[in-house]
């Protein structure tokens, strides 16, 4: 019996190779933004986090100058020998300016941390964004497979540009 060739109605569809290329670099850019963003936004809660340690240090400090202040004031109020009072006014004066000169320094560091969050969360914003545009340039792309229009990749890779736009900038400012 001999071999019988079946034609085959094969078309190569060269725009659509250039469609699945596509598609594979937004896959990539799309993943390194969406890691990008996960640690921007980790990045942002952990500046918080600090944020708020140095704001309770910052109180802390700010309650042991008003009881040394409170201390001095007793202390004024019930002595009555002021050669007795004076090394105990001394002491606690002392402590109070130390806890005010503690206090200012904290609280420099917490304005400082929450400047740094600030910053975190306008990052991981951009990388949202952009991350949002790379998925939807994706999806539009893709869809050239099914319905086999133009005008889907075209908005694709439009939005594909904008996303990768705003993450890039993400990663300079």
């Amino acid at each position: 019996m001999s071999e019988v060739e079946i034609p085959h109605a094969h078309q190569v569809d060269d725009f659509g190779k250039r469609i699945g290329v596509l598609v594979a670099v937004l896959g990539v850019l799309l993943s390194v933004t969406t890691i990008a963003s996960h640690r921007e936004h980790t990045a942002a809660v952990v500046l918080k986090t600090e944020s708020n340690d140095q704001w309770a240090f910052y109180q802390a400090k700010k309650i042991r100058e008003y009881q040394a202040e409170v201390g001095a004031s007793i202390v004024k109020s019930l002595g009555t020998d002021p050669a007795k009072t004076a090394a105990a006014l001394q002491a606690l004066g002392a402590q109070r300016d130390k806890y005010e000169k503690d206090a200012a320094d904290i609280q420099k560091e917490a304005q400082e941390r929450e400047s740094a969050t600030v910053h975190a969360e306008a990052r991981a914003l951009r990388f949202d964004l952009g991350e949002g545009f790379l998925e939807l340039g994706l999806v539009l792309s893709s869809l050239y497979f099914l319905a086999r229009k133009r005008l889907f990749p075209a908005v694709g890779t439009a939005a594909a540009v904008l996303g990768t736009v705003l993450a890039t900038w993400a990663f300079f400012i």
